[in-house]
């Protein structure tokens, strides 16, 4: 056998040993003894793309929705700088990746060769964990070398901190088998299981927080245990103020509305609470950050001590559990965000169901009422999210993912495609236009490749929206070009190329019936940048108007 073929059988054994299930591949020449050994294992289920970057979001997804590392693969070359992005969007975001680059040997790197870059380190700071595997060679004690090696960066990327690991794989020529099976020591791993076998320790001892009425629990982005916490804060008395990725809005503790109320400076002072105890990076509404700011005490909580979310600067403890004792005795604290928070959203409802013309706020809350039980919903990283904050009623039975790590638009079509195939369930997504043409290639899918049942819902108001509600929106005649950015896509015709099913969204009481189907298909839903500006200040202005009202009283 040569060293090729028995590094890449040794290495993809190995990984599926400690549990690898699923790769995706980016084909290529020198990554050949990969891409054979991937598809000769009938233990993963292999996706292929021919896009590098569309093939690591795909991954991103697949990884975020499992909660278990993917295998990502490529050639050598600009191939493996396509998968940067979506690296920084799993470190960012704590999404295990374990990724794979083929690389020329030593002696072709700095001569010209074709096909040959820097590749060492690549991504820099963005994995937990980087290695460049040797060249292989026909010699004992490789294989205790690489099988050791994969359980290493299968365990880190799984955690506790988990996140992307590189391997840079170099391989010299020939890169298939070439029938000779000899190998001078036999190839084969532990009958038991992975080679190196990791175990996680249990969290230190759980911060015991005093007892207290005035608490309140937020639920960011990337947040775990949150069943638990959410449930002790029932116990407490706390309300529970949870982005919609971050799983925590259901039940009658969750406050939907809280980016309003906390944006009246009122009722922000009013109830100001004893303690907030934070699950995960909050990071869409900026009156909520402004009062985590002022919180007396403000407890963090991350499974890893090694990076902890604060982009306040405001935490007095972090810890890896935190217990949130049960208190008896009146509820007043949570009666008075009950009831401004339903002040605030029935003038926001009555404003949203005053007309059934399709409009932005009022397509993501209506979306979100009409799922199936047990759906995934991935929104965008811009206006998308920020609706489903200010607009989600509380709900169970969907689960909301969203790219917040870095929040970039880029690569959300192959997410929601990934994470729809890693989703017992039907998926569904809420893209704006300039992301839904950003990823487009994530459309193209082989005829042999598996697909999820995907409804891509892609609101098209022919630009950035986001920007129309930004500073910049007041600037004179360079607003349109370098921030309204339109373009003027048909989106008809990019669904006609990729052969993908397609509909538009003429009214809102059309949406059950529209998001219905099989398959990845696409609606769209056409808006105005102008008028969803001026949507979005009627609601805040509403909101605020409410909870002054209900503090009147």
């Amino acid at each position: 056998m040569n060293p090729a073929t028995a590094l890449a059988t040794v290495l993809i054994d190995e990984l599926v040993r400690c549990g690898l299930t699923d790769a995706v591949l980016a084909p290529g020449s020198r990554s050949a003894p990969l891409a054979l050994a991937l598809a000769g294992e009938p233990r993963v289920r292999l996706h292929v793309r021919v896009d590098e970057r569309s093939a690591s979001f795909l991954a991103l997804g697949l990884a975020a929705r499992s909660g278990r590392p993917v295998a990502l693969v490529c050639t050598s070359g600009t191939a493996a700088a396509n998968f940067h992005p979506a690296v920084i969007e799993a470190h960012e975001s704590g999404v295990p990746l374990v990724v794979l680059t083929a690389d020329r040997p030593p002696e072709l790197r700095g001569t010209g060769a074709n096909q040959t870059i820097d590749q060492v380190k690549l991504y820099g700071s963005a994995v937990r964990f980087y290695t460049e595997i040797g060249v292989p060679e026909d010699r004992p004690g490789q294989v205790a070398y690489w099988r050791s090696l994969a359980c290493r960066a299968y365990g880190r990327a799984e955690g506790p901190d988990s996140g992307p690991v590189h391997l840079n794989v170099a391989f010299r020529e020939p890169l298939i088998p070439d029938g000779d099976g000899s190998w001078c020591e036999p190839l084969g791993g532990d009958v038991n299981g992975p080679w190196t076998k990791h175990r996680t320790a249990p969290p230190s001892a759980a911060l015991h927080i005093p007892p207290t009425r005035r608490g309140v629990l937020v639920v960011g982005d990337g947040a775990v245990n949150v069943r638990r916490y959410v449930a002790a804060a029932g116990m407490a008395g706390w309300p529970v103020l949870s982005e919609p990725n971050g799983g925590g809005r259901y039940g009658d503790h969750a406050i939907s509305a809280y980016h309003f109320l906390l944006g009246v400076p009122e009722f922000a002072e009013a109830y100001r609470p004893d303690v907030v105890v934070t699950l995960g990076r909050p990071g869409l509404s900026r009156p909520l950050l402004s009062w985590l700011k002022r919180a007396e005490e403000h407890i963090v909580v991350s499974p890893s001590l090694a990076r902890w979310p604060d982009p306040t600067r405001s935490a007095t403890q972090v810890a890896q559990a935190v217990e949130i004792p049960v208190v008896s005795g009146a509820d007043n604290w949570l009666n008075g965000w009950r009831r401004a928070d339903l002040s605030a959203r029935a003038a926001m409802d009555a404003i949203l169901d005053a007309s059934d013309a399709v409009t932005e706020p009022r397509l993501a809350r209506d979306l979100v009422d009409v799922l199936p039980k047990n759906s995934l919903l991935l929104a965008g990283s811009s206006m998308p999210i920020r609706d489903l904050d200010q607009v989600m009623r509380p709900r169970r039975g969907v689960r909301v993912l969203a790219n917040r790590g870095a929040s970039g638009i880029d690569g959300l079509v192959s997410t929601a495609i990934g994470a729809g195939l890693a989703h017992n369930g039907p998926s569904f997504a809420l893209l704006g236009d300039l992301a839904f043409l950003h990823d487009q290639n994530g459309l193209i899918i082989g005829p042999r490749e598996e697909r999820p049942d995907l409804c891509l819902v892609v609101v098209n108001n022919d630009g950035g929206g986001i920007f129309s509600l930004l500073p910049q929106a007041r600037l004179p005649e360079p607003f349109e070009r370098v921030f309204g950015t339109p373009h003027g896509m048909d989106l008809s015709a990019v669904a006609a190329a990729s052969r993908t099913p397609y509909t538009v969204l003429d009214s809102i009481t059309d949406l059950p019936k529209a998001i219905m189907g099989e398959g990845v298909r696409i609606v769209e839903a056409r808006t105005d940048r102008t008028a969803n500006a001026t949507l979005h200040a009627e609601l805040r202005e509403a909101a605020h108007t409410a909870v002054r009202e209900r503090l009147a009283r």
